[in-house]
C-alpha cells in the first residue's frame, strides 16, 4: 500500500482536502491536482505524503503534461483516481450565457474523459485500479436556475457509467458518488445561518466514504452511490 498512488483532482477545503487526508493517512502517496498552487501548497505542507501539481484540468494538453509529471516525480502511475473538479452556473436558461454551460461541460464531462484517457491505461496494464467520481443532486434532476450546471452533470454521471462497464470487466472499479447536502465549509454556513450541525454533511465523512467505495471487495462493487445526512428529505 506504501507505494500506491492516488490522485485527486479538484483539491480544495471541502471533500478534495478531505478525500487527499483521508487517502494519506492510508499509505497512499497522493498527487493533488487544482488550478491553486497556493491552496495546493498549504495541503503539501501539512499533510504528509502529499505532492502539489497546479493544474487547469480542462485543458488537455496541460493535464497530459502534468500526469508525465507525476508519473516522473513520484515514480508511477496512479491506482486510484479521484475526479472532484466541479464548474457551476446559475441562471435561468432564458438568461444564461451559453458561453456558461459550454465551460462547465469542459470542467464537469470533459476533464474526466481526459483525465480518465489517460490514467486508466495503465490500470487496466496491471488488471487493477479505481475511478472514483463525485457528483450532486443536480445530476439527477433539473430545477429552474441550474440549467447551465444539471446537464453537464447528468452527462458526467453517464459517462462515468459507459466507463463503468466497460472498465469493470478489465479489474478497474469506476464509481459516481452523489453527495445529496450541503457541505459544512465555512461559506456554506454563512449562507444557511442557523442551521443545526446535522443539516451538514462532514467533508471528512465524504473523503471516508470515498475512500471505502475505492476499496470495496471486487464481488460487492457499486456504480451509483448515494450519501446524505440522516435527516435530508429525499
Amino acid at each position: 500500500m506504501a507505494e500506491k498512488i492516488a490522485l485527486v483532482a479538484g483539491v480544495g477545503r471541502g471533500t478534495g482536502g478531505s478525500t487527499v487526508r483521508r487517502f494519506a493517512a492510508g499509505g497512499y502517496r497522493v498527487a493533488m491536482l487544482a488550478r491553486s498552487e497556493s491552496r495546493l501548497q498549504e495541503f503539501e505542507e501539512t499533510v504528509p505524503g502529499t505532492s502539489a501539481f497546479p493544474c487547469d484540468i480542462s485543458d488537455p494538453e496541460a493535464l497530459a503534461s502534468t500526469l508525465e509529471r507525476v508519473r516522473t516525480e513520484l515514480g508511477d502511475d496512479p491506482h486510484v483516481v479521484v475526479h472532484n473538479a466541479a464548474r457551476g452556473s446559475w441562471d435561468s436558461f432564458l438568461e444564461m450565457d451559453p458561453a456558461d454551460i459550454q465551460a462547465n461541460f469542459q470542467v464537469n464531462t470533459m476533464s474526466l474523459l481526459y483525465l480518465a484517457q489517460l490514467t486508466a491505461p495503465a490500470m487496466i496494464a496491471r488488471g487493477e485500479g479505481a475511478v472514483m467520481v463525485t457528483g450532486n443532486t443536480s445530476t439527477w434532476r433539473g430545477i429552474p436556475r441550474f440549467s447551465g450546471f444539471a446537464p453537464t452533470k447528468a452527462a458526467q454521471r453517464i459517462l462515468a457509467e459507459s466507463m463503468a462497464r466497460e472498465l469493470g470487466p478489465k479489474g478497474v472499479h469506476v464509481a459516481y458518488i452523489v453527495i445529496d447536502a450541503v457541505i459544512d465549509l465555512r461559506w456554506t454556513r454563512r449562507r444557511h445561518p442557523g442551521k443545526p450541525d446535522d443539516f451538514y454533511i462532514k467533508p471528512d465523512a465524504i473523503g471516508e466514504e470515498v475512500f471505502r467505495i475505492a476499496h470495496q471487495d471486487r464481488s460487492t462493487w457499486s456504480f451509483n452511490v448515494e450519501i446524505r445526512p440522516f435527516g435530508e428529505p429525499w
